[in-house]
């Protein structure tokens, strides 16, 4: 699909099947999702360039995400994708700039593209130019990047509070409680790592955009694009930050699944140490000798419970007063 915008923001719909004789004279941008081999070839006779395939998207060299060639300079970025969902992703997209134009070969959905979309007309001055445009462009994915970001700090809050947060006395954890949350913060580390993949290839874009003769001569434009550039160094930072304390949680969570592990098995170590005198002394009268001193005695079954009992009461607070148990 190929979707063309005016400076004025508004889009105008081109067929690979029946194409216009050539591009109107306002288009600033050309955004291609999941074109096809004949949309390809549509956009390479307007503009003269070639463009980028998938597989060429998916190159991880700097020398093949970053190039100009005839004229025409060539950005490829990964962005996050499906960051509302549970499996985030990132998606190469190409930036080209030509002949004042901007094009943009996707092959999956990022919202920031939606977003500034809705608010193309709405951009102070407009978009004259394609490298204005990319500029533009580059800052709605950047605060998309951040809102991102402020989602996952507000979940990984909500998930410490689950699992730090104050309960009633008395009230335990339903089970495997901790364990269904440790599927929570690897979902969280997911999305924070994946944006921090994205901005750092939006940092070397945006590197690469500042050397460009076009944004070098529009003092404007340069001016916004050393902004982004520090706006994503500082998203990066506390991306990191956001990484740290999702790397707490996580060693937080495993060492309070430990803790009811041991409490569990302090409880057998208890029911050991009730049960095991008792037992030692019911194994002796239960010897099948034919003398044996209590086996004719009246009170010789009274006791023997009796110190069944004593021997284990006796051995329990002994050790609650050693602290023990």
């Amino acid at each position: 699909m190929i979707t063309a915008y005016r400076d004025n923001g508004e889009a105008v719909v081109i067929s690979a099947v029946k194409p216009p004789a050539s591009l109107p004279s306002d288009i600033v941008w050309i955004d291609m999702l999941r074109p096809d081999k004949a949309e390809d070839f549509l956009v390479e006779s307007f503009l003269g360039i070639e463009v980028p395939t998938r597989e060429d998207m998916k190159d991880i060299e700097p020398s093949s995400r970053l190039y100009t060639a005839k004229d025409a300079v060539f950005m490829t970025a990964s962005l996050v994708c499906k960051a509302d969902t549970g499996r985030p992703e990132l998606t190469d997209v190409a930036f080209v700039l030509t002949r004042g134009i901007l094009v943009t070969v996707r092959y999956e959905e990022p919202k920031a593209f939606g977003l500034f979309t809705a608010a193309m007309h709405r951009i102070p001055g407009g978009c004259a130019t394609g490298t204005v445009l990319a500029t533009r462009l580059f800052e709605t994915i950047t605060d998309r990047t951040a809102e991102i970001l402020e989602t996952a700090v507000a979940k990984v809050d909500a998930l410490s509070l689950q699992v730090f947060g104050d309960r009633p006395a008395g009230q335990r954890r339903p089970p495997h409680y901790l364990e269904a949350k440790l599927m929570d913060v690897a979902s969280h580390h997911r999305l924070v790592a994946k944006t921090r993949d994205s901005l750092a290839s939006l940092s070397r874009v945006l590197t690469f955009l500042y050397t460009v003769p076009s944004v070098q001569e529009d003092r404007e434009v340069k001016e916004l694009c050393r902004t982004i550039s520090r706006d994503i160094q500082s998203l990066s930072e506390h991306a990191s930050f956001i990484s740290g304390n999702i790397t707490f949680l996580l060693d937080a969570s495993l060492g309070l699944i430990n803790v009811e592990q041991n409490a569990i098995i302090k409880i057998f170590s208890i029911a050991a140490v009730v049960f095991l005198p008792p037992t030692l002394v019911a194994s002796l009268y239960g010897m099948n000798f034919d003398v044996m001193p209590e086996l004719k005695w009246t009170f010789g079954y009274p006791m023997a419970v009796v110190a069944m009992v004593i021997s284990a009461i006796v051995p329990y607070y002994f050790f609650r007063w050693k602290g023990w148990l």
